[in-house]
């Protein structure tokens, strides 16, 4: 039964995200990616639709903030810290186009699940449009090597 109830909640839920961020953007995408994301990490810890729906809302308000501030410059610094910042120190940068600044402090890297995937945690530093934000983000190596945002 809690079954039946919670995909078409989780589906209503990243189509509803996407929404609100007009359309098919980086805010939407990065919604809905981090509403699925979320929600399966979420049932994974808590094996119950609360803990999903907690997941999925999380999820999808981490993924809108990055996707929604973040542009191809901004990942390919935060790409670049990941791979080579030293751990405990800050990077820092600002986006030459739209003027956003952003302070990363990433920790050391581990092996993260079975495929001992290299997996790192950060603090991000930003200010957008004169408003700063914090977020505490997890990264792991994919197969092509880059550094993938986790939930």
């Amino acid at each position: 039964m809690k079954t039946t109830i919670l995909l078409p909640t989780l589906l209503a839920l990243s189509l509803f995200l996407s929404s609100c961020a007009g359309g098919p953007n980086k805010a939407g995408i990065g919604a809905a990616g981090g509403a699925a994301g979320g929600a399966i990490l979420g049932q994974a810890i808590g094996h119950n639709t609360e803990a999903t729906l907690i997941g999925a809302a999380v999820g999808g308000l981490l993924g809108y903030i990055i996707g929604n501030e973040m542009d191809k410059y901004d990942r390919e610094q935060l790409n670049h810290v990941y791979e080579r910042g030293t751990s405990g120190q800050t990077n820092a940068w600002r986006n030459p186009d739209n003027g956003n600044s952003y302070q990363v402090i990433p920790q050391p890297a581990y092996s993260s699940g079975s495929n001992n995937r290299p997996c790192r945690k950060a603090e991000i530093q930003s200010v957008i449009d004169g408003k700063q934000e914090t977020v505490y983000t997890t990264a792991c190596r994919d197969t092509t090597g880059h550094w993938q945002l986790q939930n």
